[in-house]
């Protein structure tokens, strides 16, 4: 089978199950940007995690392939074989921070971004997150989606926040906080 199948040369793409709109589509802008979380996560893993941060974010690059089948097939479509994003993965990520925060210092100011390579990394991968939020929220106003997967993404845009301290913190890197400057 060839990669490439020319049926996007005009500037069109297929959507999961069925139907084409153009590659400048809100649609396709949010689940391209829920792939670009998933490659960012995939560089997080390849720089080096601990064993626990490595299984989450394993589970969450599959929950990603859910998300963005769930973003390409439009509302109104049924197709049986598919998979909507649910309260599942949710749940599991509030656990996930849940038990890291119980590690972590609490925080009583802002930090700044930074780290090891895998933290800082981690801290890009949370503003892409937080860039395909911001798309679905927009897309959420032309047309339906899924509820579930705005909801997924504000949560794990938590969780990659906390996951970059607590991967800090298993490597002894201190947190730098921010600091005003007074005139």
């Amino acid at each position: 089978m060839k990669i490439y199948t020319k049926t996007g040369d005009d500037g069109e793409t297929s959507l999961f199950a069925g139907g084409r709109v153009r590659k400048s589509h809100l649609r396709v802008e949010c689940y391209g940007t829920v792939d670009e979380l998933n490659s960012t996560l995939g560089l997080v893993r390849a720089l080096g995690v601990p064993p626990r941060a490595e299984a989450w974010l394993e589970r969450i690059q599959n929950e990603l392939f859910v998300l963005g089948a769930d973003l390409a097939t439009p509302m109104d479509a049924n197709p049986t074989w598919l998979v909507r994003m649910d309260a599942a993965p949710i749940s599991a990520l509030e656990s996930d921070i849940d038990s890291m925060t119980a590690e972590l210092t609490p925080m009583r100011a802002f930090i700044l971004p930074g780290g090891t390579q895998a933290a800082a990394t981690l801290h890009i991968a949370r503003t892409v997150c937080r860039r395909a939020e911001r798309l679905c929220v927009a897309l959420a106003e032309q047309e339906p989606i899924n509820p579930q997967d705005t909801i997924y993404l504000n949560r794990l845009s938590d969780f990659l926040f906390t996951l970059a301290r607590w991967v800090n913190l298993q490597a002894g890197e201190s947190e730098t906080k921010w600091e005003t400057r007074r005139p």
